[in-house]
């Protein structure tokens, strides 16, 4: 048993839609610290009309990250997190059928309504309690019925579980990614077979669920040569959905608290104990996935900081680029909530030129077009505040529960003018950080897998909470403000 009080160091692989990190701490009873080893990109690759990960490349940089991990000395564990829903599938003999799908790929468009000619929306929310999202595995997989490879595939990995194979030889389905699939009951934590019978869906493609903390095997002897580690050295089931991660980490003191998961996404939402159903939680588009300890994370999803970053991948196409930094700065000083979107509106789900796409929005609902780089990020960040109130409001009145703080984590929490706007949007406080979440969560079960912090989230928390940098913002006190914040929440309201 290692020892409790001597820092261990452990490497979080955690991967992003635009990038890859391997991320080493140092974490004990009294320690948690992290810094970054490797980083990697993730470019998706379109191919015959699809779009594709590439995979391999992903693999390569795990390799190379955590080479670099090892450079230091011994790791006494190894996570993996990243994004859900996406899946690779292999034959018999293991190997992997072509490159997954990008959960961005048109593939799935019109496959719902059809899904639901069998099992109604009614039915298929009661039976798994997940929102309505086009990406879904349930959707991909019945895109692909019907096509040589489904057919070929013995076994389905989510993303992470397939780059945990790869490390291991290990197979098995994580908890926490396979309840966003929309093929599982939260309610018992297993899949619900019913669904999947009705709409011809084999759960014996997945292999056995692991849940966070379980062993997830050790690093095969090929890639001890690739990485230059030593044998033996353990692979660690985390909550392998990077929002799981990320809600582990949030540094709360009390249960009384909201999170919003910020990064391409923003997943904002409650954590509860067991997951809500109602007919009205699902005409909210509320999920309920799973996290660590038997939690629920009740959240929505809201398209998040994807909004920017797509506007500055087009900006930067121009001959004078702005940097992020100059146009928070005059975004601060733009005109507040003069022109506003609906983030979570699936039009924005696509790549390509956002501040079109924006600015139609707006014409379209009689209000100014923004004209500068400043506006469109002011109307971006105001419209994200704004859905961030909708769904703190939605959820605290279908769970009946009330909270008196909002925690963002991920990388929205280095937004101090995002920050700032959610707080006087919410009316409440916000506390901002840590801004690497997602790689902390992974960290953290790592660590309380191998006995060197203590058991219950609530000490791990506490431990984030002492270690971490944390903002605080406090919401504007001024009448006339939060009078138009709550008059601009009835303009946009989806």
């Amino acid at each position: 048993m290692p020892n409790p009080r001597s820092p261990h160091r452990f490497a979080a692989i955690d991967l992003g839609a635009s990038s890859g990190r391997v991320m080493v701490a140092k974490a004990g009873r009294d320690t948690l610290t992290l810094h970054e080893a490797h980083r990697f990109p993730n470019h998706p690759v379109r191919t015959s009309g699809t779009l594709h990960w590439d995979i391999l490349s992903l693999y390569n940089g795990i390799l190379d990250g955590l080479r670099a991990a090892g450079s230091a000395g011994p790791l006494t564990s190894i996570g993996i997190d990243g994004w859900a829903v996406d899946y690779g599938l292999l034959d018999t003999d293991g190997a992997l059928l072509g490159n997954p799908v990008h959960y961005r790929d048109t593939r799935t468009e019109g496959i719902a309504a059809k899904a639901w000619t069998t099992v109604p929306p009614t039915d298929l929310y009661a039976a798994t309690g997940i929102q309505y999202a086009p990406f879904n595995t349930l959707y991909q997989l019945l895109a692909a019925q019907g096509s040589a490879q489904l057919a070929t595939a013995e076994r389905l990995l989510l993303i992470p579980d397939l780059l945990t194979y790869w490390l291991t030889g290990e197979l098995g389905t994580e908890l926490t990614n396979a309840s966003t699939t929309q093929l599982m009951d939260p309610g018992t934590g297993d899949w619900s077979h019913e669904v999947a019978t009705r709409l011809g869906i084999d759960p014996g493609l997945f292999p056995p669920l692991r849940h966070p903390g379980d062993p997830a095997g050790q690093l095969l002897p090929q890639v001890l040569d690739d990485t230059g580690l030593t044998s033996p050295t353990p692979v660690t089931t985390v909550a392998s959905h990077d929002t799981a991660s990320a809600v582990a980490a949030v540094p709360a003191t009390t249960d009384d608290f909201a999170y919003i998961c910020t990064g391409t996404w923003s997943l904002a939402g409650l954590e509860l104990t067991t997951p809500i159903r109602t007919e009205e939680s699902r005409k909210a588009n509320f999920t309920n996935e799973l996290g660590i300890d038997g939690t629920v994370r009740y959240l929505r999803n809201i398209m998040g900081l994807w909004l920017l970053q797509e506007c500055l991948r087009t900006w930067n196409t121009g001959v004078s680029a702005p940097t992020l930094e100059a146009l928070l700065i005059e975004a601060a000083a733009a005109p507040a909530l003069r022109s506003l979107v609906d983030a979570a509106d699936p039009a924005f789900l696509p790549p390509g030129n956002m501040p079109h796409r924006i600015a139609q929005a707006c014409e379209a609902t009689g209000q100014p077009a923004p004209g500068t780089p400043a506006e469109t990020t002011r109307c971006i960040l105001d419209s994200l505040a704004l859905a961030h109130r909708r769904a703190i409001e939605d959820a605290q009145r279908l769970a009946d529960r009330a909270v008196d703080v909002v925690h963002i984590v991920g990388g929205g929490a280095r937004n101090a003018l995002l920050c700032q706007l959610t707080a006087d949007a919410c009316g409440l406080p916000v506390v901002a950080g840590p801004a690497e979440a997602a790689a902390l969560g992974n960290v953290l079960v790592q660590a309380r897998a191998h006995g060197l912090i203590s058991e219950g989230r609530h000490e791990m928390r506490a431990l984030l909470a002492r270690t971490q940098r944390l903002t605080r913002y406090e919401p504007t006190r001024d009448p006339a403000s939060r009078a138009a914040w709550k008059e601009a929440s009835q303009r946009v309201l989806p």
